[in-house]
């Protein structure tokens, strides 16, 4: 092979040699100089410096949405409040959204389907966040988010601050002999879900109001549903982790679409009150019989639900044509329930007595199983009518092709003919 020949070979290859260099720079040093923006304002991100942004900061919460989503709509004023409160934060957190209908591929990538979508970057990492989007609580829930798995409160004022929160607050309270770390452990597993902190100070007052007298102790604090309960050990095994996992739920639950979540977690069976309305006079009082059962019987969940109030749930539980109510099953939170024999229905008078005999009933095993009717908890909440319309769907389909195979088939028949 001649000079002139292996040159022509090699230029393309010196070309390439000077060209990679130069491109590589330049794309590192586009993502390198990318600022996004710190004043507190929702920045709109799209494919060309989404990465870059999520790079540039610790904590990125990102809105997914489309232009024709009406609750991205009522969402947008809730955001441009949060902002400026996230970014002040000691640990900042900038608030950004992305139009997934028009950037498809980020919305793919990520996993967007539906909107909004609503996701927090922690260091690059993302989360799907489905918490309140009320400004107030939502600022709230990413403080959580961003804080340590276990806060230091210095004073009694602290305190008052924490349990102002409407989350559940695990505050544990220091004494010498107690083992910080198991606190920190289960501050780090439950941090989604509760605040837990340790007290280094507090007043005699503080005690009375929170209703302990000793230390250590661990209190238990769900502002939301008024609820607390105190813990004094021992601090370890599965006493300390039964009385956490126990207490992340209120001590009767409402059953509604964020308690079956949370109940998800939880691997007690579930006693069931089904009632005609859960706000009646009648309901509000069995609800007070029912609390005290649960306080004397923690290895089973305590529910209650209204017909008025989640009817399609209901209905594999009850029928309204043979069924009084109130009625008690236990459930397994899944697609069988028992039925305490003589002891289902409850009478007029004292229910204390009567959950007395249903709890004594299940636990001797005088039971019948019964099936929700092959309905699971995905299935429970979603209307009939449009169950109905995807199988004659899915028959039409069926249909279709079908036809188009006995199409196919008639020209060869004649052919061979």
């Amino acid at each position: 092979m001649d000079k002139p020949q292996q040159l022509r070979r090699l230029i393309p290859l010196i070309a390439l040699a000077l060209v990679l260099p130069a491109c590589l720079t330049s794309g590192g040093g586009d993502q390198a100089s990318f600022q996004i923006p710190r004043d507190g304002s929702v920045v709109e991100l799209d494919e060309g410096n989404f990465e870059a942004s999520v790079a540039a900061v610790d904590y990125l919460f990102v809105d997914f949405h489309a232009p024709w989503c009406g609750h991205c709509k009522r969402l947008a004023p809730q955001l441009d409040e949060a902002a400026p409160v996230l970014a002040g934060l000691s640990t900042p957190i900038v608030v950004a959204k992305v139009n997934a209908e028009k950037y498809k591929k980020l919305g793919s990538k990520y996993g967007v389907d539906g909107f909004p979508t609503l996701m927090l970057f922690d260091h690059g990492v993302p989360t799907e966040y489905t918490g309140s989007r009320k400004a107030g609580l939502l600022i709230e829930s990413l403080k959580k988010l961003v804080a340590p798995h276990v806060s230091v409160l210095e004073s009694t004022q602290q305190s008052k601050v924490l349990f102002s929160k409407p989350v559940q607050i695990f505050h544990y309270l220091l004494d010498l002999g107690v083992d910080e770390s198991s606190i920190a452990e289960y501050g780090a597993r439950y941090k989604k879900k509760a605040w837990f902190s340790i007290a280094k100070d507090f007043s005699e007052d503080m005690m009375a109001v929170y209703d302990f007298d000793k230390i250590p102790a661990l209190v238990s604090l769900n502002t939301k549903y008024n609820e607390q309960s105190v813990f004094y050990g021992p601090f370890e095994g599965t006493f300390l982790h039964d009385f956490i996992q126990q207490s992340l739920l209120p001590i009767t639950v409402p059953i509604n679409a964020e308690t079956l979540k949370m109940l998800k977690d939880d691997d007690r069976k579930v006693v069931l009150t089904v009632l005609e309305d859960e706000f009646d006079e009648t309901s509000t009082q069995l609800i007070k019989v029912l609390r005290s059962a649960a306080n004397a019987n923690h290895d089973l969940v305590f529910g209650y639900v209204g017909v008025k109030q989640w009817e399609e749930f209901t209905e594999p539980f009850h029928d309204s044509k043979t069924s009084q109510l109130p009625k008690m099953i236990v459930w397994d939170k899944d697609e069988e329930y028992e039925v305490v024999e003589g002891s289902g229905n409850l009478q007029e008078g004292d229910h204390g007595s009567q959950i007395s005999r249903f709890l004594e009933g299940y636990r001797a095993g005088r039971t019948a199983k019964k099936s929700v009717g092959g309905r699971t908890l995905t299935l429970l909440g979603v209307n009939a009518l449009y169950i109905l319309l995807f199988l004659v769907a899915v028959l039409i389909v069926l249909m279709f092709f079908s036809g188009q195979g006995e199409e196919d088939r008639q020209p060869t028949r004649a052919h061979q003919e």
